[in-house]
């Protein structure tokens, strides 16, 4: 049986992210398993900070009192996360998925992420965390780091865009680029259960010359090999700008596209695709790593 492993926090995006994680589930046929996480706290440093700026006298009990402090915040941390956790198990089980289980960790997001994918099929997180809601317009530090890390494919929860909770896409739009990435997330549009209804049209981002023309020729390739019909357009312009303006034209779409196809290094100095598209676009965005 398939599993879907759904991240919870206490952001504005935990509904959605319960909303999708039901409709993937109920269209995959698979079991959920809600994760919430306490991050390691950076109590220790806080302490030792204060502790330096005071007089001898008074770090013993300064010391003391930041124990009792970080104490009581743990165990505050740990009611909240079940909490959370029992309201998401009850909106998820609303939407009539049966088969709900619930883990509580404390640890490192990123490597607690990849540690639980191992049994997964899909990740579902909200677009940015607890502590990024204010950063309007950009997307979570860790959640970047997750859709690095992971080998499973990651949907990522607008907190607008098509209603999963109450119906399908639109359409599926597969950004197709012909790098590993970009044909691990077609292959994966062509022959996943999320999709199997629902039209696909295939965008690739460039000029009309041969180089491009064959890369429509490859997708057209792939999509005949899955028997799965969809139309494929050769769109000119910069990804962002295609793939952004396509988004538009189908307010209720999905889309679906490879993530990070270059080095952190290289996305530090040009920027990525893949960031812009999970920051500007208010829908359901799906990513694949090769």
């Amino acid at each position: 049986m398939k599993r879907i492993l759904a991240c919870i926090d206490a952001s504005q995006y935990a509904a959605r992210v319960c909303d999708y994680t039901a409709w993937a589930a109920k269209r995959l046929d698979a079991s959920v398993e809600l994760l919430n996480i306490i991050q390691r706290s950076n109590a220790a440093a806080s302490r030792k900070d204060l502790s330096g700026a005071i007089g001898l006298g008074v770090k013993s009990s300064l010391l003391e009192e930041l124990t009792r402090l970080d104490e009581a915040e743990g165990k505050l941390a740990i009611e909240r996360g079940r909490v959370l956790l029992d309201s998401a198990q009850d909106h998820v089980k609303n939407l009539g998925v049966a088969d709900v289980s619930l883990t509580h960790r404390h640890g490192g997001i990123v490597e607690t992420v990849t540690e639980r994918e191992a049994d997964a099929d899909l990740i579902v997180m909200g677009k940015r965390g607890a502590s990024s809601d204010f950063a309007k317009g950009h997307i979570g530090s860790k959640v970047e780091r997750v859709i690095r890390a992971s080998h499973k494919p990651v949907l990522i929860a607008s907190s607008r865009g098509v209603e999963l909770a109450q119906t399908n896409p639109s359409k599926v739009i597969v950004a197709y680029d012909g790098g590993a990435a970009s044909t691990a997330a077609l292959r994966f549009a062509a022959q996943s259960a999320l999709f199997t209804d629902i039209t696909l049209d295939v965008v690739i981002a460039g000029s009309n010359d041969t180089r491009h023309q064959k890369l429509v020729e490859s997708a057209k390739q792939l999509l005949a090999e899955q028997s799965r019909d969809s139309e494929v357009r050769l769109e000119d312009g910069a990804p962002e700008t295609v793939i952004g303006d396509t988004m538009k034209a189908n307010p209720d779409g999905f889309l679906v596209m490879g993530a990070y196809g270059h080095s952190p290094l290289r996305t530090l100095i040009v920027g990525s695709t893949t960031t812009a598209m999970i920051r500007t676009i208010h829908a359901p965005v799906l990513l694949m790593r090769p």
